[in-house]
């Protein structure tokens, strides 16, 4: 993931499975699962949560091994060659952790599109490359704990934001769901059984006592009570009767209904209340469009700010050592 939710390159990341929900709509739609075309949530959020697990693990040591944090701890631990393993910690940590970062600051370079993805490989990287150096006799402070602790928190923001993704289609899904597979059409004194998504417009269809409703339409015969709770949020059975309009998704109750189909597929009101789901998910608000706005202009002020700096600095013969390398 990789995200940006910006437009996460996980990118998380527009609604998954919506080309295969419009593709679904053009057929009618039956009762099947809404598909994940594109980008799989569940193996997204597995991915995240993984790397997060095994770069909190690497935390601790690499905690332990680095010399700003022994000095503000007061520790007087350390071994022969522990900055060897220090930096091999926080290579497997950058290679490892870092990867999702690397490739959506790779995708936004690509895109001529600079983001937080940008900022975050940027800044990783230079922090590794520089740390690696001071490992193998560059003078300096490395940076691999705020490195690894910067991994983690990123890793952990991006785990969570998924969650909220995948979550969201969930509910997509459990409307798509909502649809019944078949339908009863009757035709004279037969009753014929098809697919939900082969229902026309003035077909007569029987709706037997427990089964949902296949399309939206008016009762022609019958009495019964109708559960349209997850449609219309009316918690009490709704009673219907001749003359009175179903609505396609809601449950009947004990009763049969003979019902005239008016509208059937994608003009139904389910599957209009689906793509308004869907459409609010896939639009960007305009606080996402000024937030995205506001990343991208702080990626590219706090790479020139970074760069310029070092200019600056190297330009006036200042050393590379840093103010605190001597702790």
């Amino acid at each position: 993931m990789e995200h940006q939710h910006h437009e996460h390159q996980h990118e998380m990341p527009e609604m998954k499975g919506h080309d295969h929900a419009q593709h679904q709509e053009r057929n009618g739609m039956g009762h099947g699962d809404m598909g994940h075309a594109g980008h799989d949530h569940g193996a997204m959020i597995a991915d995240f949560r993984k790397r997060f697990y095994v770069v909190l693990a690497f935390t601790l040591p690499i905690l332990a091994l680095s010399p700003m944090i022994r000095h503000w701890l007061h520790l007087q631990i350390g071994f022969p060659g522990d900055r060897y393993v220090l930096f091999a910690l926080s290579t497997a940590v950058f290679l490892y952790g870092g990867r999702p970062f690397l490739t959506g600051w790779l995708s936004e370079l690509k895109a001529k599109n600079p983001g937080m993805m940008t900022l975050i490989g940027f800044a990783i990287s230079v922090a590794y490359l520089y740390s690696a150096a001071t490992v193998f006799g560059l003078k300096g402070m490395d940076f691999f704990w705020e490195l690894d602790t910067l991994i983690l928190i990123m890793l952990l923001g991006h785990w969570i934001e998924i969650k909220s993704i995948a979550g969201a289609s969930r509910e997509l899904e459990l409307l798509v769901q909502l649809m019944p597979s078949a339908a009863h059409v009757l035709k004279g004194d037969i009753t014929e059984d098809v697919k939900t998504e082969s229902l026309k417009e003035n077909d007569l269809i029987l709706i037997k006592p427990g089964e949902k409703v296949p399309a939206d339409g008016m009762v022609e015969d019958g009495e019964s009570y109708l559960n349209e709770s997850m449609l219309t949020g009316e918690s009490a059975p709704v009673q219907k009767t001749k003359g009175q309009q179903v609505i396609a998704g809601s449950v009947n109750g004990n009763g049969s209904l003979k019902v005239r189909v008016t509208h059937s597929g994608k003009d139904s009101y389910l599957f209009k209340v689906i793509d308004l789901v869907r459409d609010a998910q896939n639009a960007k608000s305009n606080t996402q469009l000024l937030a995205d706005k506001a990343a991208r202009w702080l990626t590219i002020i706090a790479l020139l700010a970074g760069i310029t700096t070092f200019v600056v600095w190297i330009s006036l013969g200042t050393t590379w050592l840093l103010p605190w390398s001597g702790w």
